[in-house]
């Protein structure tokens, strides 16, 4: 009942666009596995409410950037929903999101199942399971948050904000040794804003997918064939304004564009 309860909170703080807050202090207590059950239900609630499916995972606050900005000191995992999987130069809608944060990373698409059984995984597996590499936008919604004021349990019990993902073009010839050092690049309105590498995040793509994989299958879940996951962002997110275009490019992967 608890569980369920918390859930449900969730989804109204995320229905009525109320501004974040921690949740209550002594749920707070328990331990991160029991966050992991609350985002469980409210994906449950999700669905029946016309979210779709679970296409993919996302892997949030990866990078030293993203811990220093958030003040959460590990990484954390959400859900991906097919309604909000959305390919590039899609024109995204400010006034239906919850405050708008871009965030820029590699997209990998699984090409083969990871199930409890092939664990441990670990990162040299990853470059035979892996079908395709993609630059990707992740579209969080914080909830307008104070971030001197965020918790990873509250984080993980809200699905990691996750709104959405917008997708470049695959790229089925990465070469494993260069996705943990490639620059990557982003401008708005063609100005240059600034650049990270992909190893920014937990130093390689494929050590996320790995990290992703131990995390679902330790919890009776797995990542599946064709399933989408987002391996955390390199640079800082970006709050984007009204009429904003945003470019992000990946050397030897391509690039990805919105428009706001």
């Amino acid at each position: 009942d608890t569980i369920d309860a918390a859930a449900r909170t969730c989804l109204d703080m995320y229905r009525t666009r109320t501004r974040y807050q921690p949740l209550d202090a002594a749920l707070r207590t328990a331990p991160l596995d029991d966050a992991y059950r609350i985002q469980d239900a409210l994906h449950q609630l999700m669905m029946a409410g016309g979210r779709g499916t679970i296409a993919g995972w996302k892997i949030a606050v990866t990078s030293k950037a993203m811990q220093q900005m958030t003040g959460v000191d590990r990484p954390v995992a959400g859900a991906i929903f097919s309604t909000v999987v959305l390919p590039s130069g899609a024109r995204v809608d400010l006034s239906a999101y919850h405050h708008l944060g871009v965030e820029f990373e590699v997209a990998v698409r699984l090409g083969d199942d990871l199930p409890a059984s092939g664990g441990p995984w670990t990162r040299p597996p990853m470059a035979d399971r892996v079908a395709a590499c993609l630059p990707a936008f992740e579209l969080v919604e914080d909830g307008d948050a104070d971030y001197k004021n965020l918790d990873a349990f509250t984080l993980v019990a809200q699905n990691t904000w996750n709104g959405g993902v917008v997708l470049g073009a695959p790229v089925t010839t990465f070469r494993n040794g260069n996705l943990g050092t490639a620059v990557t690049r982003f401008s708005v309105n063609g100005e240059a804003g600034g650049q990270g590498k992909t190893g920014d995040a937990l130093g390689h793509p494929f050590e996320a997918v790995a990290w992703l994989a131990n995390l679902l299958n330790g919890r009776g879940r797995m990542l599946g064939r064709d399933m989408i996951v987002m391996t955390g962002s390199s640079i800082t997110t970006k709050f984007p304004a009204r009429g904003d275009r945003i470019r992000f490019a990946i050397d030897g992967l391509g690039e990805v564009s919105l428009e706001v």
